[in-house]
């Protein structure tokens, strides 16, 4: 299709349903509704530099723990795709969200449906490729209240909806990613206690960890019985370990399980990689906003460690919370150029995409993290280019070599 001579390759931006879409009823909106004044007291205990504390919503104020309208996504896709367009990305990574599309158990709704096939429809029309999410940590209420993934149902729950979808989208989308993440959701949800349901349990851990795996594999089945030609993987957190001692055991267990389970129900890999991690030491003068360090070698390892499973890579997520924008082109240009060292090298790394197009709601920490390529002022929800989208516009423009329709078009 396009970029370094690989007509495969694509160059992307990642978004996800409950982060910038708002008016959600979902689990994670009772989560924060019962959280946001603890987090926002607990907020007022650290000491935060006035370039975050001082923009809307602050760290300190509970607002900035409730997702609400968000970045308003929902009705403003058309724009955001526009803007997307600009930086000549050839895809664009989604979540369609479970809550909209099966309001209650067994019930669908056409209306919600519709407006995905719109988004779909509009990222055609810009000459993006729809790589679609089904799950990104957030689920229906009814599903919760029957006991989430616990649930004896919950497979059969989730693959109705996969279904539904697989059917109405089987002509318009190709590339599937079934979950978002799972290995590290699964621990803070259900031994760490951090994101919805809260749980400090080690045997719900287990039970609910098999259940994901289980739902994978299902998955697989029922999108390629329907689109034999489609492609279905997963996108996995990982996180490059400091310390040469632990980090075998580390990759197996925190990077590597949940694929390792997987592999026969997948077609690709999708690796989301942000930091490099350790128990002690680290660059702390070298980190984001969030005080993750900045380490790109990470990136570059992950994606030769992947090619032996014998899979597509793309790098699904990779970004860093900036809000003076004065991080995010080096980031950039750095982790770009581990992926093309990587795909020199000869792994089957077949996409970068940069999370994220928007500022956005980064779930217990709210909006004040700024992950943006462009800028949303969460008072009027405009939306404001930063110097980094330019960079990442002229970086694919680099690597483009027979599709000049992506070449023209960097005004923003």
């Amino acid at each position: 299709m396009n970029e370094s001579g690989d007509k495969q390759f694509f160059w992307g931006v990642s978004t996800s349903a409950h982060q910038v879409e708002g008016g959600l009823s979902n689990d994670w909106r009772e989560w924060e509704a019962k959280n946001a004044d603890a987090l926002a007291r607990e907020a007022r205990r650290r000491v935060w530099p006035q370039y975050i504390l001082g923009r809307f919503p602050s760290p300190i104020d509970p607002e900035n723990y409730r997702s609400g309208r968000a970045a308003d996504h929902y009705n403003r896709f058309h724009e955001d795709i526009r803007l997307a367009a600009a930086l000549g990305v050839n895809a664009y990574r989604f979540s369609i969200e479970w809550s909209r599309v099966e309001p209650e158990e067994g019930k669908f709704s056409v209306s919600a449906i519709e407006h995905y096939r719109g988004v779909i429809r509009a990222l055609r029309e810009n000459g993006m490729e729809p790589f679609v999410t089904l799950w990104h940590f957030t689920h229906p209420v009814w599903f919760s209240k029957k006991g989430g993934w616990e649930s004896r149902t919950a497979e059969d729950d989730f693959l109705r909806f996969v279904k539904r979808l697989a059917d109405e989208f089987r002509n318009d989308v190709t590339f599937w990613v079934v979950l978002n993440e799972p290995g590290m959701w699964v621990a803070d949800a259900y031994l760490f206690g951090s994101k919805p349901p809260g749980e400090r349990s080690f045997s719900s851990l287990v039970r609910v960890y098999f259940a994901l795996v289980r739902t994978q594999k299902r998955a697989y089945l029922t999108l390629k019985r329907i689109n034999p030609n489609c492609e279905v993987g997963i996108a996995e957190s990982m996180e490059y370990c400091t310390h040469s001692g632990i980090r075998v055991a580390f990759d197996y267990f925190r990077n590597f399980f949940f694929i390792s389970r997987v592999r026969s129900s997948i077609d690709f890999i999708g690796v989301n990689y942000y930091k490099r991690v350790g128990l002690w030491g680290g660059d702390r003068e070298n980190v984001s906003d969030m005080g993750w360090e900045i380490y790109p070698e990470g990136l570059g390892y992950f994606l030769r460690r992947i090619a032996k499973f014998k899979k597509p890579i793309y790098v699904t997520e990779n970004g860093i919370a900036d809000a003076r924008d004065e991080k995010r082109s080096e980031f950039i240009r750095r982790h770009v150029d581990e992926v093309m060292r990587a795909k020199a090298s000869g792994v089957p790394v077949k996409g970068y995409f940069h999370w994220s197009l928007l500022d956005n709601f980064e779930w217990n920490d709210g909006f004040w993290p700024r992950f943006g390529l462009f800028e949303v002022d969460y008072k009027t929800e405009g939306r404001i280019p930063k110097e980094s989208a330019k960079v990442y516009a002229e970086i694919i423009r680099k690597f483009q070599t027979t599709n000049s329709k992506f070449q023209t078009n960097l005004k923003f």
